[in-house]
């Protein structure tokens, strides 16, 4: 799996005002707009209802306590981090188990490059802000590789979690935000709450359109070669009842200096090795948010020709792929993601 992957601001082309109102002319939905910080990130979700004293806030802040308790790395007394401290007793909710079956669906789709236990190589590796790459051993990389594979991990019929090595380490953060989403989506549904945008982290999920404009939601993907403190576009789109999730290694690239040639290092899981890869920046377009933050992160991983060959084989997936050739920045797009691109 690709080193340590910087989750890339997706940025939203609509104005998010917090907790503020605005009627919409000619029919009964009002526009609410809600933003914070949760999951070590922030958020920012539009609405149209008609409906008052929905309470939205204290649904959200439910939602973000039920995942953190669950799932957070950061929190001591969360599932998750008993578990990764050996505690084999602790029953895991449902939310968990559903982050769990499609970490096992995408790790076995990707052969091992999708794998949420690679947490402890890529430390040791000293992936990170301002951190150089550190070379390991290869007594070092087959210590570390023991404690790597989600195939040693298995959810009992009691709903627990047996680990094949105590030492193994867990951690959902590459699709755990794209599953929020979809848990606060389903609860905007459960409200009668039809029209929506939400991004959390950079990851969205959208359902009917703006009522104001009458027009889709519009949504922008970064350029990747875009300045500390700058904001550029690669490409704005359409996002109407789908997910996108981006994940990418934007301003962590190297450059070659005898070719020119702009690369990333990522983590092979399967030999502990760092490889060089020239894909910068990996959306998808999914039915679920879950789905596509995987998949952006399991692609990042694979690298371009093994992620664009996966991508095809894939149901109600579409992707847009941005990549370095020799000194040149270029950009591979399915078809489906073709059709939601905008032009101007």
């Amino acid at each position: 799996m690709a080193g340590r992957k910087f989750k890339v601001l997706v940025s939203i082309l609509v104005l998010f005002i917090a907790f503020s109102f605005s009627a919409c002319e000619g029919n009964e939905f009002e526009e609410q707009n809600y933003s914070g910080n949760a999951l070590g990130t922030s958020y920012h979700i539009k609405i149209f209802t008609g409906k008052e004293d929905l309470q939205i806030e204290k649904g959200l802040d439910s939602v973000f306590q039920v995942i953190n308790k669950s799932m957070s790395t950061y929190w001591e007394d969360s599932d998750i981090s008993l578990i990764n401290r050996g505690i084999d007793s602790i029953k895991v909710d449902a939310n968990f188990q559903n982050v769990f079956k499609a970490s096992e669906q995408i790790y076995k789709e990707t052969n091992g490059y999708f794998d949420p236990t690679v947490g402890n190589l890529v430390n040791a590796y000293g992936f990170g802000p301002d951190k150089s790459l550190e070379a390991l051993d290869v007594d070092t990389i087959d210590s570390l590789l023991q404690y790597v594979g989600f195939d040693k991990l298995k959810l009992t019929d009691e709903d627990r979690i047996a680990k094949e090595n105590p030492h193994i380490y867990l951690d959902f953060n590459a699709i755990a935000k794209g599953y929020t989403i979809d848990v606060i989506a389903e609860y905007f549904e459960n409200k009668g709450i039809h029209n929506y945008l939400i991004e959390l982290g950079g990851e969205l999920v959208s359902k009917g359109e703006h009522i104001t404009k009458q027009k889709p939601f519009i949504v922008a993907i970064d350029d990747p070669l875009q300045e500390e403190g700058e904001r550029t576009f690669q490409a704005t789109l359409k996002l109407k009842n789908r997910a996108m999730a981006t994940s990418g290694n934007y301003r962590k690239f190297r450059v070659d200096s005898t070719t020119g040639e702009r690369f990333v290092h990522t983590i092979n899981p399967l030999n502990g090795k760092p490889e060089r890869s020239n894909l910068l920046s990996a959306s998808v377009l999914a039915e679920s948010c879950m789905l596509a933050d995987g998949y952006a992160t399991a692609f990042m991983a694979l690298g371009l020709e093994k992620a664009k060959k996966l991508s095809l084989e894939l149901e109600d997936v579409d992707v847009y792929f941005i990549y370095a050739e020799n000194d040149s920045i270029k950009v591979y797009a399915s078809a489906g993601f073709q059709e939601s691109l905008l032009t101007d």
